[in-house]
């Protein structure tokens, strides 16, 4: 029989204490967020569902997203116990400079649309946390403008070559003359995926205000406030950006692009060269031949090619086959600081984020970026000691291995 008795007020006072009310809106929305996915929830409901979708689906039936995330969700870890594990280093040397967590922020397009804030909140605070950034040349901010906004930021710029190689060429120069010291080539981009979700939503550059959109807007007028009282939404780096997504890709891809193209970039840029969209161990070994120092295994966040390769499996192989010349990052599907300790231990440099800080801007702007890297920091440091390791140069293959079944 349980004895009861009456409680008294001063065992009730620190329960019935309220929380401290939290000024800042956006620190107030994401005090609870303990994961990416977290993030994403919040973001969905900032947004307006056309944004949300642009951010977070893919092409076609969205397979090559879903099979990356699958990929991921079969890795099984093999830890080391009785390790003192108080002190865990994770930075990383990548492309010849420290970086503070293994991992780099993803270029991404239209940055702005999702969050008004944009490149200029996302290259500052990865300079806060050590880490480098990647502008787009789908970006909506200037390579000038970003570079001042984030001075102290490690710059990286993701560049597209298109039909006419001069406009190409002036960008190399603007990107090394304001400080950025990699470039990033993207060639998975013959022509644009079939992105069903902006197809669905009728998603224009900028967003146009249709009876949908409008009321659309009325569950996200935060949203619309920002994108009409701001500096209009455009892309800082080409001339004609009016249109559908579809439309504007298919007029900036060359599907034209070759080995040549990779070759003359490396005479004309004298910084580190990354290739990005890398799918197959024979590529890698072409473009590190053609000069690159490092190759992005990338299937563009499955917004490309559906049923693309998994790059998380090309892993092991192609640091076999290239690892002695180039490095080799990774990125698509990741979600979890564990995601980005499995990739290394598996011999992959770094990882690229994507989604995971765009969730975060669109749900809090610089705010929720910084919450972002918080969550990915936590994660890896925690899943490190728990592995039994001390810094992120001890992880090895045999620390993980993927499960044939999931």
């Amino acid at each position: 029989m349980v004895k009861r008795r009456v409680p008294r007020p001063s065992e009730l006072a620190p329960l019935l204490r309220p929380a401290p009310f939290i000024r800042d809106g956006a620190e107030r929305r994401l005090r609870h967020a303990g994961s990416i996915a977290d993030l994403r929830r919040i973001a969905r409901r900032r947004t307006p569902r056309a944004v949300f979708d642009y951010t977070d689906g893919a092409a076609d039936g969205e397979l090559s997203l879903n099979r990356a995330r699958a990929a991921f969700a079969r890795v099984e870890f093999s830890p080391t116990v009785l390790r003192d594990v108080s002190d865990v280093d994770t930075g990383r040397d990548i492309l010849g400079r420290r970086s503070t967590l293994p991992f780099a922020f993803a270029p991404t397009g239209f940055t702005r649309m999702m969050h008004t804030e944009g490149e200029a909140a996302v290259a500052s605070v990865a300079g806060e946390v050590g880490i480098p950034y990647t502008l787009s040349t789908m970006g909506t901010t200037t390579i000038e403008d970003v570079a001042e906004a984030a001075p102290g930021t490690r710059k990286w710029f993701q560049l597209y070559l298109w039909r006419d190689r001069a406009p190409g060429k002036d960008l190399v120069e603007r990107a090394a003359a304001a400080g950025y010291d990699t470039l990033m080539l993207t060639v998975d981009t013959p022509v644009g995926g079939a992105r069903l979700r902006d197809v669905r939503n009728g998603l224009t550059i900028p967003p146009q205000l249709t009876l949908k959109t409008f009321l659309d807007g009325a569950l996200h007028p935060n949203w619309w406030f920002d994108f009409l009282t701001t500096e209009p939404l455009k892309f800082a780096s080409l001339e004609s950006t009016d249109g559908t997504v579809a439309d504007l890709i298919n007029r900036v891809f060359d599907p034209a692009l070759t080995m040549a193209d990779v070759e003359w970039l490396r005479s004309v840029w004298n910084g580190k060269l990354v290739v990005k969209g890398i799918q197959s161990v024979e590529d890698a070994r072409r473009v590190v031949d053609a000069g690159a120092d490092a190759v992005l295994l990338s299937n563009h966040g499955g917004r490309q090619l559906d049923r693309a390769p998994i790059p998380l499996e090309l892993v092991q192989p192609v640091v076999e086959e290239v690892g002695d010349r180039a490095e080799v990052l990774v990125d698509t599907g990741i979600t979890h600081g564990a995601d980005i300790v499995a990739a290394v231990a598996l011999g992959a440099r770094a990882a690229l984020i994507g989604r995971a800080y765009l969730y975060g801007l669109m749900a809090g702007g610089r705010t929720g970026v910084a919450k972002s890297v918080q969550i990915l920091a936590g994660e890896i440091v925690r899943t490190m000691q728990l592995l039994g390791v001390n810094s992120v140069d001890e992880l090895r293959p045999s620390h993980v291995r993927l499960r044939p079944n999931g």
